[in-house]
């Protein structure tokens, strides 16, 4: 038996966009809105722009408030720094200004975001609390292999999980003898750990989960998970005996994983004091424009040209000497440090 799921892949929260779709804009199921502030401006790609910024449980949205297909999408997973900065804005002169690093396929983009309300520390305090949360609820998004996620035999359970079946007796069949060790099947993943070893284990989100098979092995009949690609492209072998059990169990797994889905549990908990209304009202309806560009290159480039974190570095800088290296390198750009480099690259 051959069972591919229906899988919906998550890129919320693992891409970097420019000038998405309305329908991308839109939440996906499990998505939630934690906060909105309007008035903020997109001083790194579009200063002089007056916009809103929407925090997710999965990404930052921007969106220009009178062009709506000017937009940004930041998932939470390609931030690599978060600080402020002093900017020059179109819109509020010298001010002080959210900065965020992220790196989205081997690409680092940087963005900056000003709040054009005075005296408010909300864009920076909303933003940062919603990162933290997402850093440390990453078990109910990433499959995990040999963490710690098992003390004294028991799951250690994560605030949003159940546990709605304990299956002993299952064989992990990664190694040529086999592991004999325990299944734990919950609302939001499947937990196997061995019983010898607690720290032999492997934790599978329903949301990485790409196929769930029963094939034949030469250790008998096996239950198969596949994983995602970009969870590893895993194939893991699991033996229940007997193999009416076996069948049983591939459908619990396959049952909760359609419940899973239609309301994912992403695990990211924070909330705002103040009401949060519906992205649906939030977000500007617009239309594709009836307009042809022509012309080798539409005015301005790339859409994401301006928000390279290297955008104006042409070519190499002059080897300079370095006392504190005691080598040679680049020349640093005006208005880094050698110390301020090292925080980003030390993330």
């Amino acid at each position: 038996m051959d069972t591919t799921l229906d899988t919906d892949r998550l890129w919320e929260d693992r891409d970097v966009r420019f000038d998405i779709p309305l329908s991308q804009m839109k939440m996906r199921p499990g998505e939630r809105l934690i906060d909105h502030l309007d008035s903020i401006e997109d001083t790194k790609g579009n200063n002089g722009e007056r916009g809103r910024l929407m925090v997710t449980n999965l990404r930052i949205i921007w969106h220009s408030t009178t062009l709506p297909r000017i937009n940004l999408s930041v998932g939470f997973s390609t931030v690599i720094n978060i600080s402020t900065r002093g900017v020059e804005s179109k819109l509020r002169g010298n001010t002080e200004a959210l900065y965020i690093l992220t790196r989205c396929n081997n690409t680092r983009f940087e963005f900056i975001f000003t709040n054009l309300v005075p005296d408010t520390p909300r864009l920076f305090t909303s933003v940062l609390a919603v990162q933290r949360a997402y850093e440390t609820s990453k078990l109910y998004r990433d499959l995990k292999l040999r963490g710690a996620l098992i003390a004294n035999k028991t799951l250690r359970l994560l605030p949003l999980e159940e546990v709605y079946d304990k299956i002993s007796g299952v064989w992990n069949l990664s190694s040529d003898q086999g592991n004999l060790g325990t299944f734990y099947i919950t609302n939001v993943r499947l937990v196997w750990h061995a019983e010898i070893n607690e720290s032999f284990n492997v934790s599978i989100p329903y949301i990485q989960m790409r196929a769930v098979k029963i094939r034949d092995s030469k250790f008998g009949t096996a239950l198969v998970i596949e994983s995602l690609r970009n969870a590893g492209g895993y194939v893991l072998g699991f033996r229940i005996d007997p193999v009416e059990r076996l069948h049983d169990v591939m459908k619990e797994i396959q049952s909760l994983y359609r419940v899973y889905s239609a309301n994912p549990i992403f695990g990211v908990q924070h909330k705002i004091e103040d009401k949060v209304e519906l992205i649906e009202q939030l977000t500007i309806n617009y239309e594709e424009d009836d307009i042809e560009i022509t012309g080798e290159e539409a005015e301005g480039g790339d859409a994401f040209a301006a928000y390279y974190a290297d955008a104006n570095k042409a070519s190499d800088g002059e080897p300079v000497f370095c006392v504190q290296l005691g080598l040679a390198i680049e020349s640093i750009k005006e208005g880094y440090t050698l110390e301020s480099l090292w925080e980003v690259t030390g993330i």
